[in-house]
């Protein structure tokens, strides 16, 4: 993957769908939200559809457009951020898989860019109890383990928002849209047990929680390459691999 492939709209055309004959589709969900001085308001989408990117080059699935608007509202302390409601995001993730059904694609997977979509579990775990083909990716546990493949060395619970993971990311896939100042950037606040209440105004100045100093096109690469690796699991469980 070169380093300005991941692209936010898909350019494939409906014969190039059929030809696919996908029964299970990737939706990137993203965000419009700060990620301080140095990094887009669209990061979380962009960093979403860098892994459906991989993730459609490896694997036999139909990729969508990202939804750029979520729940961001944490953030609203800085300008710039744009959020909808919870019940917004599951009513158009919902149309979007009754949609999909309808022509076959009986699958859907949300490939989450932003942490604050808590919803999203609710989504799968009722779509999965009425007897839809739906999963969530990546869980926090294939981040770690591609962030451990590929050499970050900020901790999750540290790396919260605009930091080295991030910022790797899209140093592979889209380096034209770092700027400069990430070098010196850092700053952490690990205990953020009001930020449900407070938002997070109160622990950074900057809107950035993490390392992004440490952060490297080669880890983004890696982690990528990692996160592809580990989504093979998830599609079979959907039942198709």
């Amino acid at each position: 993957m070169d380093s300005i492939a991941s692209h936010a709209l898909p350019t494939e055309t409906t014969r190039d769908v059929a030809e696919r004959k996908a029964t299970v589709a990737v939706l990137p969900v993203g965000s419009y939200e700060q990620h301080g001085s140095y990094m887009p308001l669209a990061t979380d989408t962009l960093v979403a559809c860098a892994v459906v990117d991989r993730i459609a080059a490896a694997h036999p699935v139909q990729p969508l457009p990202p939804l750029t608007f979520s729940c961001s509202q944490e953030h609203s302390a800085w300008p710039g951020t744009v959020s909808i409601t919870s019940s917004t995001l599951v009513a158009v993730i919902r149309d979007i898989a009754a949609s999909l059904r309808r022509s076959g694609v009986t699958g859907l997977v949300l490939v989450n860019g932003h942490g604050g979509n808590y919803v999203l579990r609710n989504v799968v775990q009722e779509a999965t109890a009425d007897g839809q083909r739906m999963a969530l990716f990546p869980t926090s546990a294939d981040w770690e383990e591609a962030s451990a493949k590929a050499g970050v060395e900020t901790p999750a619970r540290s790396d919260m928002h605009a930091g080295e993971l991030e910022t790797s990311i899209l140093l592979h896939t889209r380096p034209d849209v770092v700027r400069e100042g990430f070098e010196s950037a850092d700053w952490l606040s690990d205990d953020r047990r009001h930020l449900h209440t407070l938002g997070l105004g109160p622990y950074t100045e900057s809107g950035v929680v993490g390392r992004p100093s440490l952060g490297t096109a080669r880890k983004g690469e890696d982690v990528l390459a990692a996160l592809a690796d580990s989504f093979e699991e998830h599609l079979r469980l959907l039942g198709r691999e």
